[in-house]
C-alpha cells in the first residue's frame, strides 16, 4: 500500500504515519511546519520530509490513499491536485476506521478523561502482554508510539475525539468509528468555534450514542447529568452500563482504593480520576479482564503524559503540571489537587490558550473553577490573542469572568516566569495548568 499524508506533522497524523510504515507500508509526507516530538519521531522513522512546503508533484496516480490534515486548509495545492486524479481522500478518523472494520471498536468518549482511560485500558492490557491495536492521545510509560495498527490483534482501542474530521470532513471525529463498544465519561462545553451553543455541542454525544453497532455495549459515568441524559434517551439496541467513582480514602498523602479483596493503594488521585479508572475497569471487564486483574495492574499506572504529572517533590513544596483547560477540567483538578494536600497551600496557575479560552462569550463558563485554590494564577498572551485574531482582553474581565478579584493576571511571559520563580515555595502544591508552555516556562530550572 502506498499512502500519502498531507499535514504529517501533526500529532496524531504522525503516529499514523509511523505505525504505517511499521507495518509496511510505503509512506510520504508533506507539512509546512514540524515541531517537536514529530520532527524527531519522523526523522527516526525516515518519514521527515526533505523540505517544508506543499508539493503538488507528490500527489501521483498509483497513491492507494491520501490522508488529509485538519492543519490542511481548503486551498491546499496537494490535496487539490488529489482531487484533480480522482484519488480516493481520508481524513484521519477515517482511514483509523478503515485499518479497524474487521475489528471489535472500543471508542472511549467525553469531552473529560478519554485520553486517562484510554490510557488506563492500555495500561492493563500491557501488563497482561494483550497486543491489541490501540489509538491515543498522549504519550505513555512503556509504549514507543501513540497509535498501533496489526493485522492480528482482535480489538482497537480508540480515544474517541468530539472536534472536526478535517476540512473536507466536518463530522467529529468520534462518529467515523461505529463502535462496538464505548464508554461516555462527561460532557462540558468545549470547542466553541464549531459547536456555537451548549446544545449544539451536546448533539455530537447524541450521535455517538446512536453510532455504536447495533447490540453493542455503552459504559457511561451516571454522575454526569448530560451523560445521563444523553444516554437515556438514546433508543439504540445497546447494553448500558453505569458507572460512578467508587469508594476510596487518603491516608498520608496516598489514595486508597476500597476493592473486594482489600484497598489498595495507588499512584494516581482525585474523585475525576478514581472514577476514570472505574469506567477503564467496566472497559477491560468487557475485554475479558476481571476485577482482581484489573486492581493488580493498576496499581502500576502513574497517569498520562502532562494529566497531573508530578514534576517536582521536595520535602517542602510538590509541583504538578496538567494539561486541564477547559472549565470542568480546571475545577475538577484544582479540586483533585487541594484533596490531595489539604495541609499545604495550593498555588493554582493557568494558562489560557485555546481558541474557546480566550473568547470573552465563553470566559465566563470558568467561573468558581479555581476556587479551591489559595493562590490564583491566569495567564493569556496578548500575542496568541491577535494570532487567533481576537480583540485585546482587560485583566479586570477575567477576574469578573472567573468571579475573583484575588486572581493575579498575567499578559506577559517574562513577568509570569519572574513572579512564579520569586514566590515562596515552602509548604506550597503548585498545580499549573495549560495546554501549551507559558511561553516557554522551564518548570524543572525554576
Amino acid at each position: 500500500m502506498k499512502v500519502h499524508f498531507i499535514a504529517i506533522g501533526g500529532s496524531a497524523m504522525h503516529n499514523l504515519a509511523i505505525a504505517l510504515k511499521l507495518k509496511g507500508y510505503q509512506v510520504t509526507g508533506s507539512d509546512d511546519a514540524l515541531f517537536e516530538p514529530s520532527k524527531s519521531r519522523l526523522d527516526q522513522h525516515g518519514l521527515l520530509p526533505a523540505e517544508l512546503g506543499w508539493y503538488p508533484e507528490k500527489i501521483t496516480e498509483d497513491l492507494d490513499a491520501v490522508i488529509l490534515g485538519m492543519h490542511a486548509h481548503a486551498d491546499n495545492p496537494e490535496m487539490l491536485k488529489a482531487q484533480e486524479l480522482g484519488l480516493k481522500i481520508y481524513s484521519y478518523p477515517e482511514y483509523l476506521y478503515e485499518q479497524a472494520k474487521d475489528k471489535t471498536r472500543v471508542v472511549i468518549g467525553g469531552s473529560h478523561g478519554k485520553t486517562t482511560i484510554t490510557s488506563m485500558i492500555l495500561h492493563v492490557l500491557h501488563y497482561y502482554d494483550r497486543e491489541e491495536d490501540y489509538m491515543v492521545g498522549a504519550q505513555l510509560e512503556g509504549f514507543d508510539v501513540m497509535v498501533k495498527l496489526s493485522e492480528d490483534s482482535d480489538f482497537m482501542i480508540m480515544e474517541g475525539d468530539e472536534y472536526l474530521s478535517s476540512t473536507l470532513d466536518r463530522r467529529p471525529k468520534f462518529l467515523l468509528y461505529q463502535p462496538n463498544i464505548a464508554l461516555l465519561s462527561g460532557i462540558a462545553w468545549d470547542h466553541i468555534n464549531v459547536f456555537p451553543t451548549f446544545e449544539n455541542y451536546v448533539e455530537q454525544f447524541d450521535a455517538f450514542v446512536n453510532s455504536i453497532t447495533n447490540g453493542g455495549v455503552v459504559v457511561y459515568n451516571q454522575e454526569d447529568i448530560e451523560v445521563m441524559k444523553v444516554v437515556q434517551r438514546s433508543q439504540n439496541p445497546i447494553r448500558k452500563i453505569p458507572y460512578k467513582t467508587p469508594a476510596h480514602e487518603i491516608i498520608d498523602g496516598i489514595t486508597y482504593l476500597e476493592t473486594a479483596d482489600g484497598p489498595i493503594p495507588l499512584e494516581i488521585f482525585g474523585k475525576h480520576n478514581l472514577s476514570n479508572l472505574e469506567g477503564a475497569r467496566l472497559i477491560c471487564n468487557q475485554l475479558g479482564i476481571m476485577d482482581e486483574d484489573f486492581y493488580e495492574a493498576i496499581q502500576t499506572f502513574k497517569g498520562a503524559s502532562k494529566r497531573l504529572e508530578l514534576v517536582k517533590r521536595e520535602k517542602d513544596y510538590v509541583v504538578y503540571k496538567d494539561y486541564a483547560h477547559s472549565p470542568s477540567k480546571v475545577s475538577s483538578t484544582t479540586a483533585a489537587v487541594k484533596e490531595q494536600y489539604p495541609n499545604k497551600e495550593l498555588v493554582a496557575c493557568l494558562e489560557l490558550h485555546t481558541y474557546s479560552s480566550l473568547n470573552p462569550e465563553f470566559l465566563e463558563q470558568y467561573k468558581n473553577a479555581l476556587d479551591k485554590a489559595d493562590v490564583k494564577i491566569v495567564n493569556y498572551s496578548e500575542e496568541a490573542l491577535r494570532i487567533k485574531r481576537r480583540d485585546p482582553i482587560d485583566p479586570s474581565f477575567i477576574k469578573e469572568a472567573f468571579g475573583d478579584d484575588s486572581i493575579i493576571v498575567f499578559t506577559e511571559p517574562e513577568k509570569l516566569h519572574q513572579h512564579i520563580a520569586g514566590l515562596d515555595k515552602s509548604n506550597r502544591v503548585f498545580l499549573m495548568m495549560s495546554s501549551g508552555n507559558y511561553g516557554g516556562l522551564d518548570l524543572k530550572s525554576i
